[in-house]
């Protein structure tokens, strides 16, 4: 059953009141979302910091960006409620950071998220996929200043509340740059590039070598960090085979397949890294978090920009096919409309000519009917040839077998100079591809 109900202005409010109250409700649900996740990712990278107060990368700046980025600057109260759990745990920690150098990285990664969302809008575009080299290269960009403005402020906030000495400052604003920079670049590709069609992604990975892939990039990663001989950099092949293979979406499974073992290793006093001082483990790791992720992503995009390439080559080739078509019937209706005309009324005049000549009597008129009558014999030829052609541009090649096509030929040739030409051959045609009996009809034809 169907009511319709007419509203008047009363009812017209309602229902704006309604529509308001439910867009406040879905509002307030993606704020609260994002920042239980913001908070979720946070406590995911304490769970494996190196100390206390170290943490090797922190991946909560690449969600925050992705989110703003994808959906709108207006869920930044997400970022900050988010944010200020995490700082409201530190300040009620056992150890607790004092109140203002809080304050300050509050401020510094609010600045940071904020300002990675729009260089990223700007200097990748409004949709980036990092499937062109391009986009890589303006989320590095967009990356590398709105990292350093978080790690300016947490510097700053440290050094002003002297939880750090002024000669630790340059190591210190280093650290944090290069674990936001870091975690950047193993949340961030993954959100943006499943995020933009997650349908076609999965679909790409689902497959029997994508498994294959997950098992042994993991069996590389864990073994070049468990080994006790230096085989750091023996996942490189299973990042290449992800990015060549699968594209962006395999590169950002990929890039945060080898960056948790990494982390994890280092995190539980395992692998090459661990028995370095904590300044250089976490410079190691970082670095070689940084060094993956930029050459898996780059490898990724060329792979993207490859695939779109060859995309819109086939677009481009089937384009032409049809203005070829198109081209096709357009001079067929232009012979129609003028050629054949032209040769039908010639034809008509040179048998009203005869006519005329036969009438009159002259002495001369069996020369000139002659005449007129080889120039009727040429008109209809040509006429025949005509049509011939007409058909040949209105039909494909496809739905015409080589021996049909030569029979149809024969039927408008007529009977030149009392030559009878004749074709036999299976009528269901020779078995030859549709493009090879064009060309041999156009042979036979050309005969």
């Amino acid at each position: 059953m169907e009511l319709d109900v007419e509203l008047g202005p009363g009812g017209a409010l309602l229902r704006a009141r309604t529509l308001t109250r439910s867009s406040l409700v879905r509002y307030g649900a993606a704020v609260i979302g994002l920042a239980l996740a913001y908070y979720g990712v946070a406590k995911l990278a304490q769970s494996v910091r190196y100390t206390a107060s170290v943490t090797a990368i922190w991946p909560p700046a690449g969600l925050g960006i992705a989110a703003l980025y994808l959906w709108g600057l207006r869920l930044w109260p997400g970022i900050f409620i988010g944010e200020l759990i995490v700082n409201g745990l530190l300040l009620t920690a056992d150890n607790p950071l004092p109140f203002w150098s809080l304050v300050g990285q509050q401020v510094g990664n609010m600045l940071e998220i904020l300002v990675g969302a729009i260089l990223l809008g700007r200097f990748a575009g409004p949709r980036a996929g990092l499937d062109r080299p391009a986009e890589v290269v303006g989320m590095l960009a967009a990356l590398g200043t709105a990292t350093a403005i978080s790690a300016v402020a947490g510097t700053l906030s440290m050094l002003g509340t002297g939880v750090i000495e002024p000669a630790e400052a340059a190591s210190f604003w280093r650290t944090w740059w290069l674990g936001d920079t870091a975690g950047c670049l193993v949340a961030l590709p993954l959100i943006l590039i499943w995020a933009r069609d997650p349908g076609s992604s999965w679909r790409r990975v689902r497959t029997a070598e994508g498994l294959l892939l997950l098992v042994t990039l993991t069996a590389l990663s864990v073994v070049s960090f468990s080994a006790d001989e230096p085989l750091t950099y023996l996942v490189f092949p299973g990042l290449v085979w992800a990015a060549v293979r699968f594209g962006p979406p395999g590169a950002s499974l990929a890039i945060l397949v080898a960056a948790g073992t990494a982390i994890g290793f280092t995190a539980h006093q395992l692998g090459p890294f661990f028995d370095q001082p904590i300044d250089d483990r976490t410079l190691s790791t970082q670095l070689y978090i940084g060094i993956a992720a930029v050459t898996t992503l780059f490898l990724g995009a060329l792979v993207g920009d490859r695939d779109r390439s060859a995309s819109e080559l086939f677009d481009v080739r089937r384009k032409e096919g049809e203005r070829a078509l198109e081209e096709r019937h357009r001079i067929a209706r232009e012979l129609h409309d003028s050629v054949s005309q032209a040769l039908f009324s010639t034809f008509l005049h040179t048998r009203t000519a005869q006519r005329k000549l036969q009438n009159a009597g002259e002495p001369s008129r069996h020369a000139v009917d002659g005449e007129l009558a080889a120039i009727g014999e040429l008109t209809a030829g040509a006429q025949r040839e005509m049509r011939g052609l007409l058909h040949e541009l209105n039909a494909t090649t496809e739905r015409e077998t080589l021996v049909g096509g030569l029979n149809r030929h024969a039927a408008t040739l007529g009977n030149p100079g009392g030559l009878t030409v004749s074709v036999t051959g299976p009528d269901n045609g020779l078995g030859l591809p549709a493009r090879a009996e064009a060309e041999f009809l156009a042979i036979g034809r050309e005969a």
